[in-house]
């Protein structure tokens, strides 16, 4: 109950700071919804076979709403997890009572919330102003963003682990996250028999994409949902939590 507590203040100050940087906070948001408004706009009529058949805001309202969720719960708490380790703050932080759990439950709970208010805009956004439907498997779909959410927030922890310094972390943060979102099928979708669709399959952003599209029904027709995908994002986030356990540093090189 005291770690409970104590992770619930580490939320409100996550959220805290968080606001406090207005400029970031609406870029965090308003990223999401104008990358999905952009596809929308250009493929939202098109049923071509790329998209399986199905229309193309079908197809992005489900893939922009994961994206948003690995946003907010990889990319940006591994750039700050980073920038307050080369300022210090992790290592003031180590040195006070509250525990580990807290500090970083608080800072992962604060992603979730926020990643939630992405995925609430994305699908405001997709029914009222283009007529998408709403998720078809809707226990699926939640499952799906919540254990995709604690999944990347490990998976930013033990990346930032790698990471050497806080000029170097937007880079190396972005660049691999954009890659793997591009041969995923994030931006347009990629041909599974695809040089690019087989190296996509080992990683985990392509199984989050493609559980999050079967739960809106908008993925290849399956006798049920495959959780195999969610599954595989689940084991990429316990093998990075495990990661970071053994090689997360508190201090600055």
């Amino acid at each position: 109950m005291r770690t409970a507590a104590l992770i619930g203040v580490q939320f409100r100050y996550e959220q805290g700071v968080f606001w406090r940087n207005i400029g970031a906070a609406f870029f965090a948001f308003t990223f999401p919804v104008l990358l999905f408004v952009l596809f929308a706009a250009l493929f939202s009529d098109s049923a071509a076979a790329a998209f399986n058949g199905v229309k193309g805001i079908e197809y992005y309202a489900p893939v922009i709403a994961a994206y948003g969720v690995m946003s907010a719960c990889f990319v940006n708490p591994a750039l700050t997890v980073t920038f307050r380790r080369e300022t210090g703050l992790l290592k003031k932080v180590r040195g006070t009572a509250l525990p580990a759990a807290a500090y970083f439950g608080g800072l992962a709970a604060s992603a979730a919330v926020n990643a939630a208010v992405i995925v609430a805009l994305i699908l405001l956004v997709g029914t009222a102003g283009y007529g998408a439907r709403l998720p078809a498997d809707w226990p699926a779909f939640l499952v799906t963003l919540i254990v995709g959410a604690a999944a990347f927030c490990s998976i930013g922890l033990a990346v930032s682990a790698l990471i050497p310094n806080f000029d170097a972390a937007p880079a190396i943060v972005n660049l691999v996250f954009l890659v793997l979102l591009v041969i995923s099928g994030g931006f347009y979708p990629v041909a599974s028999s695809s040089v690019p669709g087989r190296i996509a399959m080992v990683f985990p952003v392509q199984h989050l994409l493609l559980a999050a599209s079967a739960a809106f029904g908008a993925g290849p027709r399956t006798a049920g949902f495959p959780w195999w995908h969610v599954a595989v994002v689940a084991g990429w986030g316990a093998a990075a939590f495990v990661f970071a356990l053994r090689f997360f540093r508190w201090t600055p090189r």
